[in-house]
């Protein structure tokens, strides 16, 4: 059974982890720069933000790290609410974290994927960090927006977030 992107795995099924996300932006035409052999960022739309993807792989421990960005910074005033929010938020996910930048206040999504020791990603595996972060940026971009904007208490944020995403169609 073939999926809709498989035509596009670079070099068989599996690649360097830089080469196969740069393939998979390709496909989806998502604008991106391959920085170096260890580094490509580029840009996904979501459903409520753009997001800022960068990806860096670590050769010497087969590492491969995923960051979202969503775009949004933290006050210094709303740091303490967003702060206890990222726990709540944290406790739902499964995969990766959010966590706020000490420099600059930025809300990042942070995953770490281990590679094997050949160090190669397939593109199922790039698919599914991508659509993974993508996912729980959308999930949980209200919440953080209710604390910041809406002056809402973080379980309060947390709760009309669910609702209102268990509400979409």
């Amino acid at each position: 059974m073939r999926t809709e992107h498989e035509d596009y795995a670079p070099m068989g099924d599996d690649a360097a982890p830089v080469d196969m996300l740069a393939a998979l932006f390709e496909a989806r035409g998502w604008p991106h720069e391959v920085v170096s052999q260890e580094e490509i960022s580029g840009e996904v739309q979501g459903a409520w933000a753009n997001y800022q993807i960068r990806a860096i792989w670590r050769t010497h421990d087969n590492v491969l790290q995923l960051l979202c960005l969503p775009d949004v910074r933290v006050t210094e005033a709303k740091r303490r609410a967003a702060h206890e929010l990222l726990a709540l938020v944290n406790e739902q996910l499964w995969l990766g974290h959010f966590d706020v930048w000490s420099q600059g206040g930025m809300l990042v999504y942070r995953h770490g994927l281990l590679l094997g020791d050949e160090g190669l990603l397939s593109l199922s595996q790039a698919q599914g960090l991508v659509e993974t972060a993508v996912d729980e940026c959308d999930r949980f971009y209200p919440a953080f927006q209710f604390v910041l904007w809406g002056d809402k208490s973080p379980k309060d944020a947390l709760a009309s977030a669910m609702v209102d995403a268990a509400g979409e169609a």
